[in-house]
C-alpha cells in the first residue's frame, strides 16, 4: 500500500491521463492509497472526530476495482499536524469541496463517518452550488438538524475520556495505553468534539443528492428511529442500510461495507436521470395529430365522460356514483375553485422538485393513487393494471382492501415506488391480524386505516341498478387468500357462503378510538387514519398513536351535505402541528389542484376517480397517462408560479376567488443555520 497525497489537476487526474503528484510544499486535503487505472466513480470519505484519512485504508483495498477512494485529511493531524485544527465543520467543508472542485469528470460520491457526516454533508451543499454529487453516504451519524445530545469532552477527564473511547472503540488500546499517543488522540478528539458541539443546521436544509444511511446494527449511540430525519434533508431518494458490528464497523468490517457501497454505487451508475415530467408537452406536440394513436384526453376533467361510454351502466355507476345528491362532490370541486393561484415572477426556475419525504421513503412525486375497491369492474385487469401504470409513472399506491387481485400479487407486480395498504378493520380480530402480517410481508411501508365508513353511504347510482361487485364476488381477493378467514368458512362453503361470511366480518361499525390501541401494538408500520375532517378527530388519532391523517370525505361517496375535504385541511393541518405528515384526497383532479392542496398544508395528495377514467379507457397506459398529465401540469404549475419545489408551496402563494390580489407576505429575513 503507498498513501499518495492528490493535487488534482486537469493535468495530472489519477487513473486518466497521468499519475498523481505528490504535493510537497503544502499538505492536501485528500488522500489515496489504492489507485484504479481507470475509476467510474470517486468515493471521498471524511473520518469522525479525532480520525484521519488513514482509517479508510482498508476500506480503499476492499472496494470494486472500478471506484477509487480518496479520504479526507483534516488540519492539525498526521502530516498536517503543524496546521491549526480547523475553527468549525463549515471550514472543513470548504477545504474538502475545493479541493474536489476538478474532480467533475467521474461521478462523485461523499462518504462521512459520525463527525465526518456533516462534514461530508456540508461539502455536498458546497459542491452542489457548482456540480452534481452523485450520492451521500452517511454513518453512525444523526441528522444535522438534531441535537447530537453530546458531552462537552473539555470538562471531562482524560482517563473518563478514554473510558468514552474504549466504550464505542474505533481506536487500538495500544495507543491509549502509550502516554504520548494517548494525549494525541484526546487532543484531536477535543479539538473536534468543539467543532462539533458548534454545529447548528436548519431543519429544512436540503441536498438534492440521494441520501443513504448506514447503521450498524450493534451501535451503541445510534438508534433507526434517530435515522430516520435523515430523510428531511434531501430532494433525492432516501434509504437506510442496517449492516453488522458497532460504531466504527465501517472501518472495521470493511468487505461488507464495501460489497455494500459498490452495490449502492454500480446501481447509481446504472440509473437513468428521470425526465422532468413537463417534458411530456414538448413530446405531445412533436407527435403531432397523426402521431397522437389512441390516447385519452389531456384534459382530466372530461375522462369521466369518456369512460361513460366505454363501461357498463352499472360499473360506470359504482365508480362514478356519488352518496345522496351529490353535494359533497361539488362541494369538493367548488373548494377547489375558491381559491386562485399568484404566481411570482423572474424567480430564474429551470427544472422542479416535485419529490416530497415520507416514513423514511423520498416519493417522487406529492400524489399516490387512492385505494379503490374492485377494480375489475372497469377493467379486467384491475389493481394490476393500475399499479404498473403508477410505477410507470414513478407513483406510489394505496391498496384497498377490497382489491380483486391478493396484496401479495400486487405486490409482486408493483415496481420500486413505495406502496402502502388500506385496511378496513374487519370484526374479526384473527383476520384483521392475519391482514396487517400479510402487508408487513409483503413489504408494504405504511397501514391506512379507513374509518369514515362504518356502512355503505346511500348511492342512488348503485341502489337503481341494484348493483355491489362484492356481491358478485369482486373485490374479496385479500379474504379468500387469507388463511384467518378461510378457517372461519364451513367445509362446503360455495360462493355465496363466501361472501355471506365476508358481508358478516369484512367491517368494524362499533369500532372507537380506544380500539386503535390493539392496532397501534400489533404492527410497527406506520399508521395514517383515512376519512378525517374534524380538527379534534385529528388531535384524537395522535393522541392514540396514529403518526398520520388523511382528510378525506371519501370523494363524496359516503356521507350527503359533508364538508369539502380542502375546507377543513388547514384546520387540520393546524391542530397536528407541521411535524406530522398530512395528506388529502376527494375531489383532486388537476396539477393545479395538486398545488393548491400543498398550499395548503398537504404533503401529498391521493388521487381517486381520474386514474379509474384511465383504467377503463385504456387500462396500464390509461393510467399512466392520466398521471403523466397530471405530474406534467403540476411541474408546469410550479414553474409558472416561480416555485423550485412543492416545498415552496405555501398560502402565502394563494388568494380567495373573490380577492384576487395576495395577503402580505410572512417575513423571511432568517436564512438557514449551517454554521
Amino acid at each position: 500500500m503507498t498513501e499518495r497525497t492528490i493535487a488534482h489537476t486537469a493535468s495530472a487526474r489519477p487513473g486518466i491521463s497521468g499519475p498523481s503528484t505528490l504535493q510537497t510544499k503544502a499538505p492536501s486535503w485528500l488522500r489515496s492509497y489504492h489507485r484504479r487505472e481507470h475509476p467510474a466513480a470517486w468515493l471521498v470519505c471524511f473520518p469522525h472526530a479525532g480520525g484521519a484519512a488513514t482509517s479508510f485504508s482498508k476500506l480503499s483495498a476492499a472496494l470494486p476495482d472500478d471506484i477509487e477512494l480518496l479520504a479526507v485529511q483534516y488540519p492539525g493531524r498526521q502530516d498536517r499536524r503543524a496546521e491549526p485544527c480547523a475553527a468549525d465543520i463549515t471550514a472543513l467543508a470548504r477545504g474538502a469541496a475545493d479541493a474536489l472542485a476538478s474532480y467533475t469528470d467521474r461521478p462523485l460520491f461523499l462518504l462521512g463517518h459520525s463527525m465526518g457526516a456533516i462534514a461530508a454533508f456540508e461539502a455536498t451543499l458546497l459542491l452542489e452550488e457548482h456540480s452534481t454529487v452523485a450520492g451521500l453516504f452517511v454513518s453512525a451519524a444523526r441528522p444535522p438538524a438534531q441535537d447530537w445530545e453530546e458531552p462537552d469532552v473539555d470538562a471531562l477527564s482524560d482517563d473518563d475520556l478514554v473510558v468514552g473511547v474504549r466504550r464505542l472503540g474505533g481506536v487500538p488500546d495500544v495507543l491509549l495505553r502509550k502516554p504520548e499517543s494517548r494525549a494525541e488522540v484526546l487532543r484531536l478528539l477535543r479539538a473536534d468534539h468543539r467543532v462539533l458541539r458548534g454545529y447548528r443546521c436548519a431543519v429544512d436544509t436540503t441536498v438534492k443528492a440521494p441520501i443513504t444511511v448506514l447503521l450498524a446494527a450493534e451501535d451503541p449511540k445510534n438508534t433507526l428511529e434517530q435515522m430516520r430525519d435523515w430523510a428531511m434533508h434531501t430532494t433525492g431518494q432516501h434509504a437506510v442500510e442496517i449492516h453488522s458490528g458497532g460504531h466504527f464497523a465501517l472501518t472495521e468490517c470493511t468487505g461488507e461495507i464495501a460489497k455494500l457501497l459498490g452495490r449502492y454505487v454500480h446501481d447509481r451508475l446504472a440509473t437513468k436521470p428521470i425526465d422532468p415530467p413537463a417534458l411530456l408537452v414538448p413530446e405531445l406536440y412533436l407527435a403531432g395529430p397523426d402521431g397522437r394513436g389512441f390516447r385519452p384526453s389531456t384534459d382530466l376533467t372530461t375522462l369521466q365522460s369518456a369512460a361513460r361510454e366505454v363501461l357498463p351502466p352499472s360499473a360506470y355507476g359504482y365508480v362514478a356514483g356519488d352518496a345522496g345528491t351529490g353535494a359533497t362532490r361539488r362541494a369538493n370541486r367548488e373548494a377547489f375553485d375558491r381559491w386562485r393561484i399568484v404566481p411570482r415572477m423572474l424567480r430564474g426556475i429551470t427544472r422542479r422538485d416535485l419529490s416530497v419525504p415520507l416514513f423514511g421513503h423520498r416519493l417522487a412525486a406529492p400524489v399516490l393513487l387512492a385505494p379503490v375497491a374492485a377494480q375489475t369492474v372497469v377493467h379486467p385487469e384491475g389493481e394490476i393494471a393500475a399499479v404498473r401504470g403508477a410505477s410507470d409513472a414513478g407513483v406510489s399506491f394505496v391498496l384497498s382492501s377490497f382489491s380483486s387481485h391478493s396484496m401479495e400479487e400486487v405486490a409482486a407486480a408493483a415496481g420500486e415506488q413505495p406502496r402502502w395498504f388500506q385496511l378496513y378493520w374487519p370484526s374479526d380480530p384473527t383476520v384483521a391480524e392475519s391482514l396487517v402480517r400479510r402487508a408487513e410481508a409483503s413489504a408494504y411501508d405504511a397501514l391506512v386505516l379507513t374509518v369514515d365508513s362504518p356502512a355503505f353511504g346511500y348511492r342512488p347510482a348503485d341502489l337503481d341498478h341494484g348493483y355491489l361487485p362484492f356481491l358478485h364476488g369482486l373485490g374479496l381477493a385479500n379474504f379468500t387468500t387469507d388463511p384467518a378467514f378461510q378457517a372461519g368458512l364451513p367445509p362446503d362453503a360455495d360462493e355465496s357462503a363466501v361472501i355471506a361470511h365476508w358481508a358478516a366480518i369484512s367491517t368494524n361499525p362499533s369500532l372507537t378510538w380506544d380500539g386503535l390501541a390493539w392496532l397501534r401494538e400489533l404492527t410497527s408500520l406506520p399508521i395514517l387514519l383515512k376519512g378525517i375532517l374534524h380538527p379534534d378527530d385529528a388531535r384524537l388519532a395522535l393522541a392514540h398513536g396514529m403518526d398520520g391523517v388523511i382528510v378525506s370525505n371519501h370523494g363524496g361517496r359516503q356521507l350527503d351535505g359533508t364538508a369539502a375535504a380542502l375546507d377543513c385541511l388547514l384546520a387540520v393541518r393546524a391542530a397536528v402541528g407541521t411535524a406530522v405528515p398530512v395528506l388529502m384526497d376527494s375531489g383532486v383532479r388537476t396539477g393545479t389542484d395538486v398545488v393548491k392542496a400543498l398550499a395548503l398544508g398537504a404533503d401529498a395528495v391521493l388521487l381517486g376517480r381520474p386514474y379509474q377514467y384511465g383504467l377503463a379507457l385504456d387500462g396500464r397506459n390509461g393510467v399512466r397517462h392520466v398521471l403523466r398529465c397530471l405530474l406534467a401540469e403540476l411541474d408546469l404549475a410550479l414553474a409558472l408560479s416561480g416555485c423550485v419545489s412543492v416545498r415552496d408551496l405555501t398560502e402565502d402563494m394563494l388568494a380567495p376567488a373573490a380577492r384576487l390580489t395576495a395577503p402580505q407576505p410572512k417575513s423571511n429575513n432568517s436564512a438557514p443555520v449551517r454554521s
